[in-house]
C-alpha cells in the first residue's frame, strides 16, 4: 500500500454531463460556455456511454460545412470507446497514463460508476503539492 495521493483526492466531482440525445449544437455551446474541453455522455440510467470533446465538435462542424447539413444528436459524434481511470489509482500512475496517451482528461469511475473527471492539470497540481510538501 502506498501513501501517494489518489485520483479521488484531486478529481473534479461536479461535472458537466451530456446525454446521447442532446443536440450537437447545444452540446457545443455547453462546452464553450463552461470553458471545458469535453464532457462525459451518460445514458438515461446514468451509465457512461461516451465522451464528447471539442475535437468531436470540430468534426461535426467540418461535416456540416462540407455537407451543408448542421445538427444531429451527440450520439452521432461522441467517442464511444472511453478510457477511464479508477478513483483509487495513485497520482504517479495517473501521470504515467497521461504521458502515454494523447488524452487531456479521463472520466473517473468507482465500482463501474462515473464519480468524477481527472485532467492533466489536476495531476500536475497533485504532483507539485507532493513535491513541495503541501497537500490539500
Amino acid at each position: 500500500m502506498t501513501d501517494r495521493p489518489r485520483i479521488a483526492d484531486y478529481m473534479t466531482r461536479d461535472l458537466v454531463t451530456l446525454s446521447p440525445d442532446d443536440e450537437i449544437t447545444q452540446a457545443m455551446h455547453t462546452l464553450l460556455s463552461a470553458r471545458i474541453s469535453g464532457a462525459p455522455v451518460l445514458d438515461a440510467a446514468g451509465e457512461l456511454v461516451g465522451v464528447l470533446s471539442k475535437k468531436d465538435c470540430l468534426r461535426a462542424a467540418l461535416h456540416a460545412s462540407y455537407h451543408r447539413d448542421w445538427g444531429g444528436a451527440v450520439a452521432h459524434y461522441m467517442t464511444r470507446e472511453v478510457e477511464t481511470m479508477e478513483a483509487r489509482t495513485d497520482i504517479v500512475t495517473a501521470a504515467q497514463r497521461f504521458v502515454d496517451s494523447a488524452f487531456r482528461r479521463f472520466p473517473v469511475v468507482s465500482d463501474g460508476r462515473l464519480v468524477g473527471q481527472i485532467s492533466r492539470a489536476d495531476v500536475l497540481r497533485a504532483l507539485a503539492e507532493q513535491w513541495s510538501g503541501t497537500r490539500r
